[in-house]
């Protein structure tokens, strides 16, 4: 006799203690993951810095940090946690009030990618987050030192350290060294 899995929901996933783990839940089954090391912490931050420095300066929007969860599906529920979102004033004005998952996509996300994530799991959270109607999603890999533009309309486009960083029509005006990105 097979027992059917329990589904988590988003409030069940709100409810459990905070111990150091990261979690997200993909069709209502729990993920755990160990936290992050201090290259993924390091260029997370660099990137959040350098992005969230130009969207306030032009009052594009606001970001946020890691482990921010925004609710991408429901039931069963989805919510995933990036690296770091940015979201324009426009969707922010579809925002309920809450302390709950944000339920607004962002406009951009930013995936570090850590040395023990497969490649199809960095493609599937990027097809997840593209699908939930985010409009750029960034792969940032900071053991080649490279970044890979995921656009909505299907695009990609890869950075190296030799090359400038633009997130246009996202962001406009935003432009940044790679290397810049991943130096210590």
């Amino acid at each position: 006799m097979t027992t059917a899995k329990k589904l988590l929901t988003a409030d069940d996933l709100l409810a459990i203690p905070e111990d150091g783990m990261r979690r997200e839940l993909i069709r209502g089954e729990l993920f755990e993951m160990p936290p992050a090391g201090d290259d993924h912490g390091f260029v997370g931050e660099e990137i959040s810095w350098r992005v969230g420095t130009h969207i306030r300066q032009r009052r594009l929007g606001r970001g946020r940090i890691a482990e921010t969860g925004f609710w991408i599906e429901r039931q069963p529920d989805t919510v995933r946690a990036p690296d770091y979102a940015y979201i324009s004033y426009e969707r922010m004005s579809q925002r309920p009030q809450g302390s709950g998952f944000s339920e607004v996509i962002p406009d951009l996300v930013v995936e570090v990618v850590s040395p023990s994530d497969s490649d199809r799991y960095v493609a599937d959270k990027i097809r997840m987050w593209l699908g939930a109607g985010v409009r750029l999603a960034l792969a940032v890999y900071p053991a080649t030192q490279e970044i890979v533009a995921h656009h909505e309309d299907g695009s990609v486009e890869r950075f190296g350290v030799g090359d400038t960083l633009t997130c246009e029509p996202v962001l406009p005006g935003f432009s940044c060294p790679v290397a810049d990105i991943f130096t210590y």
